[in-house]
């Protein structure tokens, strides 16, 4: 009440300053009364985003009253001098409204939120206004998992930690065309993992302010060889011949070929090309002592893995290399047997 009395004082005797500074005295916290807070119900919000320009509006009561801002505990302007040394903040005014008497903050950051006190003085009353800066922060991810691998049936665990305000939620989804989501959380735990989990995680952290701030970990995962497929066709005497290996692995295996316990190197008509998951045999100028079984193996540092094939002459069976010419001559000799048959009746 004593100070009341003198800023009432001050502004009768026509000392603007002094009042302005006595009255802001009034809102710091500690020249309130024991107990006494300040009444949140009457205190605008004004939200601002991070790195933007924050606005806080106050008016002049008429052409002759004084007006000051107050943040926290320090005085940011008595009238129009300014008291704060942070040259991101000014006063302006609308153009044409000379009773606007706003609080204007550059780039304002965490840092800056807070109440924020407009005192409005005239010659007899005090009228305060109180406005609560809200500064919200994008999400930001700044730290994740590096890229790992891991063997199959491993088990692991990414995280994936971000900051913003407010905080943001954060979310795992593996980047496949199924793009599965996971539970939402800082850790992604996978037990057990397989070749078809592997690929790119994505964690995602996401508030209201601002689009999601996104980063990917690559998980591999590695296994032993397994043939997926081995093809070779029957090839008649002076044609091409082609065996086809296909094989699942990582890390990429590699090829062998054998011809019974005998290994195939390339050279006289025989050239082998392996191309990722996949070799390939070509035989030219086919001869007799080229047919037989081959066998195709691929290897890694996790282990090996073979298939065979026989490559024979066309329309030979696979059980005897005569069964055809064996057969056609038991049907020869069933004619005549039943040539004869008829002959006789």
């Amino acid at each position: 009440m004593d100070i009341m009395i003198a800023v009432q004082d001050a502004c009768v005797s026509g000392q603007w300053l002094t009042a302005i500074i006595l009255s802001l005295c009034c809102f710091l916290p500690s020249c309130l009364p024991a107990g006494q807070t300040v009444d949140n119900s009457s205190v605008e919000s004004v939200v601002s985003r991070q790195g933007d320009t924050a606005l806080l509006r106050c008016y002049l009561l008429d052409g002759i009253s004084k007006g000051a801002w107050l943040n926290r505990s320090s005085i940011i302007f008595a009238g129009n001098d300014k008291w704060s040394v942070d040259p991101r903040v000014s006063i302006v005014s609308s153009v044409g409204d000379k009773h606007e008497y706003s609080l204007q903050i550059q780039k304002v950051d965490v840092f800056d939120d807070g109440l924020y006190t407009c005192s409005i003085q005239s010659e007899r009353n005090l009228r305060p206004k109180l406005l609560n800066l809200v500064v919200k922060v994008p999400p930001k991810i700044y730290d994740i998992s590096s890229d790992i691998t891991v063997n199959e049936g491993s088990n692991i665990s990414l995280i994936c930690t971000a900051s913003g305000k407010p905080e943001p939620s954060i979310s795992w989804r593996h980047i496949t065309p199924l793009a599965r989501k996971y539970d939402s959380g800082e850790y992604l735990n996978i037990t057990g993992i397989t070749r078809d989990q592997a690929g790119d995680y994505e964690c995602s952290a996401l508030n209201d302010i601002a689009s999601p701030d996104t980063k990917t970990v690559k998980v591999t995962v590695t296994f032993a060889p397994s043939i997926q497929e081995m093809k070779g066709h029957g090839v008649g005497l002076g044609r091409t011949a082609l065996l086809r290996c296909e094989a699942a692995a990582v890390p990429l295996p590699s090829f062998e070929w054998f011809k019974g316990e005998k290994r195939i190197n390339k050279g006289q008509g025989i050239d082998i090309k392996n191309l990722s998951t996949r070799s390939v045999l070509t035989v030219t100028n086919m001869t007799e002592d080229r047919y037989g079984n081959y066998t195709c193996v691929a290897t890694n540092r996790l282990g090996t893995a073979n298939a065979s094939v026989p490559l024979i002459p066309p329309n030979t069976a696979l059980y005897g290399s005569t069964g055809s010419a064996q057969i056609l001559m038991a049907c020869r000799y069933l004619v005549l047997a039943l040539s004869s048959f008829i002959s006789v009746y």
